[in-house]
Formats: C-alpha cells, sequence, structure tokens
C-alpha cells in the first residue's frame, strides 16, 4: 500500500471515544465536563454552531433573555463559580448568557473537546461490537462506547411553508436562527408572525425601533409583567449568602424558579384577596410566578384558571385604548400554556406604528413580492418579515439525524405515535443512549433539570465502569410505567386542554402527545433516584450476553 492510500485508510478508519457529546448548550457543556473532567472518560463532542451556547448561540434576535430570574439560571453544582456570578438585572440577557457558557466553557476548558460547526447526521448501534457509530455532515465516522445527546428542548426551528414564500422579496428571519452579526431594522416596514415567548420580546423590542410593525397573531396570549428591575451588588450578595438555602428549595420545589409555590387554592379565599394577590403578582412579574406562586391550582382548577384569566383580561382592557385592538388580543383559551412575561407588552399596541392582525380570523393565504395576504384580500406591504413561529418541540431535532437502535430499528418508528422515552433520558432498544432533556423529562427551570439528569447519567455511567458492563437500556415494562405516570399527571391539569407546544400543536400534521413530566423537580428527582438506590431497576444490563446465555 502507497503512503497516499494510507493516510487515506487512517481518515476513515473509525475513532473509538469512551463517549461522544452532541451539543453545547447548558446541557452537552455539563455532560462533557462530568464525563471527561470528572469521570476522565476520552470525549469527543460536536456542535453545529461555530462555539459554545446551544440555544443561546442561535437566539439572538432583539429583545431575546431569559424569563427565569438571574441568581437561577445557572449551573449550581460549582460553589466558586455560582460566588463569581455577576448580574446588573433581574433577568439575563442573550449576550450575558452566552458570556456566562462561554466562562464555563473557558473554566474547565470544554473547547477542546468540540468540534464546531459540525452537525450529526447518523448515529447507529453496532449489535456485534455493542458501539455506536456517530457520523458527521464533514464525513467524519466515529465509534464510541457512550452517546449523549443536548439537543434542546426549544432549538429545531418551525417555519410554516407559507404559499408564494419564495415570491418575497424582502428579508426572512426567524427568531431561532437570528444572524450572528444582526439585523438592521431601523425605519423598515416589519412583519412580524407569531406571539409566543420568543414573538412577545422581539414585538415589544421593536417596535420603538422599526417604522411600522405588523403583528400577525395566531393565538391571543397571556402575557403578564416581566418586571425586569435592576439589581444591585447588595441584592446579588444576598442571594450569594443563601444559595445552600436556595438551590435545596430548587431541588425540592416544582418548576424550580427559586420561588415557594403557593399551597393556597384559589376559591378558599375572598374575592377581594383573590384580586388582591394577582395584583401583587401582576406587580412583581414574572410568569411562571403569577401561574404557580398565587394560587396552588391555577394549572389545575378550571375554576381557579378562569380567575387568573380573568384577571389578566381585565388588565387587557384597562391597557389598550382602542376598543377592537383589545378584542383582538383577548385570548378565548385556558391560562394552560407556557406562562409568558414582558414588560409593557399590551402597551405597544397604543403605538401608532404597531398593527395587530388576527391570522386565526384571517388567516395568512399567501405571500406576495411585495408582503402578505390575508383571506380577506387585505395585503400588508413588508421589507422584512419576521418568524417567530416556534420550534418542533422535544423531538424535533432528533427527527433531524437518522439514528438506528438494536437490530436498526430508527428512532422515527419508534416515535411514530408520539416520543416515548424513559424517565426522559433513555429510550428501549438505543443502549448506552442517554437524553438530556428528552421526552417525558420534567417541565421546570430547565438548568436545575439538566444537572440533575446529567448526574444521573454520569452515575450510571460509572456504575457501568466499575462493573464491567458494557450495555445498558431500559425494559419495555419499565418504560411503560413511566409513560403512564406521565400521562396521568399530565391528565391531572389542565394542560392538555390548550392548543400548545407542550404536546406539539404548534406543529401541522403532529400527533398530539404528552412529552413532559408535569410532577415538578422535587418529585422527578425522588423518582430518578429512587432507580438508582434499587440498583437500576427497570434497566437491562448486556443484553447480548443475556440471549447467548439463554
Amino acid at each position: 500500500m502507497n503512503e497516499q492510500l494510507v493516510v487515506a485508510a487512517k481518515k476513515t478508519e473509525p475513532v473509538i471515544y469512551d463517549a461522544v457529546v452532541v451539543g453545547a448548550g447548558f446541557s452537552g457543556l455539563y455532560a462533557v465536563h462530568k464525563l471527561r473532567n470528572e469521570l476522565s472518560l476520552t470525549v469527543e463532542a460536536y456542535e453545529n454552531g461555530g462555539d459554545v451556547g446551544g440555544t443561546w448561540h442561535w437566539n439572538r434576535y432583539p429583545g431575546a433573555l431569559s424569563d427565569t430570574e438571574s441568581f437561577v439560571y445557572r449551573y449550581s453544582f460549582d460553589k466558586e463559580l455560582l460566588l463569581q456570578g455577576a448580574w446588573k438585572r433581574r433577568y439575563l440577557t442573550q449576550p450575558e448568557i452566552l458570556a456566562y457558557l462561554g466562562q464555563v466553557a473557558d473554566r474547565y476548558d470544554l473547547r477542546h473537546s468540540y468540534q464546531f460547526n459540525t452537525k450529526v447526521t447518523a448515529a447507529r448501534f453496532d449489535d456485534a461490537s455493542g458501539l455506536w457509530r456517530v457520523t458527521t455532515n464533514k464525513g467524519r465516522t466515529v465509534t464510541t462506547k457512550y452517546l449523549v445527546t443536548g439537543l434542546g428542548l426549544l432549538s429545531a426551528t418551525n417555519k410554516p411553508d407559507f404559499k408564494g414564500l419564495d415570491s418575497f422579496k424582502g428579508g426572512q428571519y426567524h427568531t431561532g436562527a437570528w444572524p450572528i452579526d444582526g439585523v438592521d431594522l431601523k425605519g423598515k416596514r416589519v412583519g412580524i408572525i407569531g406571539t409566543g415567548s420568543s414573538g412577545v420580546q422581539a414585538i415589544a423590542a421593536l417596535a420603538p425601533e422599526v417604522g411600522h410593525l405588523t403583528v400577525f397573531q395566531r393565538s391571543a396570549q397571556y402575557v403578564v409583567p416581566l418586571a425586569n428591575w435592576s439589581e444591585g451588588e447588595d441584592q446579588i450578595r444576598q442571594y450569594k449568602s443563601s444559595y445552600d438555602a436556595i438551590w435545596d428549595q430548587v431541588r425540592r420545589s416544582a418548576v424550580a424558579f427559586g420561588f415557594v409555590e403557593s399551597s393556597v387554592p384559589a376559591m378558599s379565599v375572598s374575592a377581594e384577596e383573590r384580586e388582591r394577590v394577582f395584583e401583587q403578582a401582576w406587580e412583581r412579574g414574572g410568569g411562571f410566578r403569577f401561574m404557580f406562586e398565587t394560587f396552588s391550582d391555577i394549572a389545575t382548577s378550571k375554576e381557579a384558571n378562569d380567575a387568573a384569566a380573568d384577571f389578566i383580561k381585565r388588565k387587557i382592557a384597562q391597557i389598550v385604548k382602542d376598543p377592537e385592538t383589545a378584542r383582538k388580543l383577548m385570548p378565548s383559551d385556558l391560562y394552560a400554556k407556557r406562562p409568558l412575561c414582558c414588560d409593557g407588552y399590551y402597551d405597544i399596541y397604543n403605538r401608532d406604528n404597531v398593527s395587530l392582525v388576527d391570522v386565526k380570523a384571517d388567516p395568512i393565504t399567501e405571500f406576495t413580492p411585495a408582503g402578505i395576504r390575508i383571506e380577506s384580500g387585505a395585503e400588508y406591504p413588508l421589507d422584512v418579515v419576521i418568524f417567530a413561529t416556534g420550534f418542533d418541540a422535544v423531538d424535533g431535532n432528533y427527527a433531524k439525524i437518522d439514528m438506528r437502535g438494536r437490530g436498526g430499528i430508527t428512532l422515527q418508528q419508534k416515535w411514530r405515535d408520539g416520543p416515548l422515552g424513559y424517565l426522559g433520558m433513555m429510550e428501549t432498544d438505543f443502549p448506552n443512549f442517554f437524553m438530556i432533556l428528552g421526552p417525558n423529562g420534567p417541565f421546570t427551570n430547565l438548568p436545575p433539570s439538566i444537572e440533575a439528569q446529567v448526574e444521573w447519567i454520569g452515575d450510571i455511567i460509572a456504575h457501568m465502569e466499575r462493573h464491567g458492563i458494557d450495555t445498558i437500556e431500559p425494559s419495555e415494562d419499565a418504560e411503560a410505567e413511566w409513560l403512564t405516570t406521565c400521562r396521568a399527571i399530565a391528565g391531572m391539569t389542565l394542560f392538555p386542554n390548550a392548543q400548545s407546544w407542550i404536546f406539539g400543536a404548534n406543529i401541522p400534521g403532529k400527533k398530539n402527545a404528552v412529552m413532559f413530566y408535569l410532577g415538578g423537580l422535587g418529585n422527578y428527582r425522588q423518582a430518578i433516584s429512587a432507580v438508582k438506590e434499587s440498583g437500576f431497576k427497570g434497566m437491562i444490563f448486556d443484553k447480548n450476553k443475556l440471549a447467548v446465555a439463554d
């Protein structure tokens, strides 16, 4: 064999790693640190973006910020890192979050494990070797014992395929894939489709900047204030001095947002007291606070839910001056979607340069070269259209990878009737495959859930390495029991009764399915701890060896 052929052979020869990690957001970074720095495994990591950040690398749209308060939108595993934390306001903006994740990457030297600008296109389990073969868009294939994915709950962008989309001569952008260099929208006629979390943030930020903003509202939303006040050094020092207690409460709580959830049913107090509590929450701000800190049963009792919804509707009527615009903004659905918050959202519609189009009542029929035409025939001339149309949540990014488990079964086949998933982290017939924030995991502030899952994954991998175990996967019975639990808990809430991305309702043709464990982080941590303490009951170790023995 000549020298050139030797070189070619080396380039295509699979490289064996202990673990491959996909993603460089909160999930992927902590996974690389856990597996490489703490468990001393060899790790190769891939990230589609040009640097760390995950979702926050792409979501650079005007007004982008976290609606989790700054003091708990971070990792808790490193006390020294916590005490080094710095922020200016109650909520972190996208640039601040990106800088924080960069600081974490620097602190643990995580970038050197990553191949950036690299997308995983296929991952196939080899039954004979018991290893995964992972292939990237750059033609590289590596083999690994463990495959860990941190693809993100909200990162597979959803862009509806409108008629005439390619004919539009203006600019088109998606909030979840915003150009890294930004977009100059000053003085332009801008249309924005969608009023979810990204949409309301972008609307509030853009209205004072653009020439005219036309909001194409698909669903009227319940939006409470953010109350993004400044937090001085004294307040930040107080958080830091109380972090042990704060994180203990977060880990035992339901939504893990850093506040104590109410234990008071809404109808157990007088109408005047309910009004006072809601008003106080409106002034304090925060979507999850309004839903879960006010009363204990807004997400479970129709009567309590109506009381909260009616309060917000009264605020809309008070704030919005034009009665017809106020009517369009009034939600008709339950207050049972992901709770939204944004400062001054309803005030935006009092501006002369903002128009509201209700495209549920009068749908978009097509894009024209000059703008957007709706069913009634009205056409809106636009220079730029922004799609704030959300994501194919939870399982969307998995559908973009050719993933095959035992016997070549695909993940798409497994999930044809909706995503499954054991403990939100594993799947039957997919050995040594661990999903961070996979289907049927907790619906909470994400960093604490990510930490719980990565630590559990680290524990199970450490157990396997200590005992010489080659493969692990959940049994069908264990997964079925977990899915039954998730569906039963969801059925106790009002969330399934609202059309929401939480159940996949925002994607045409996607089957409505339970995709989250809605029992809270504290209960979730107890559930996964019980599995660990039982010696990983419900797991199948070394299935191939068992088959040979049988």
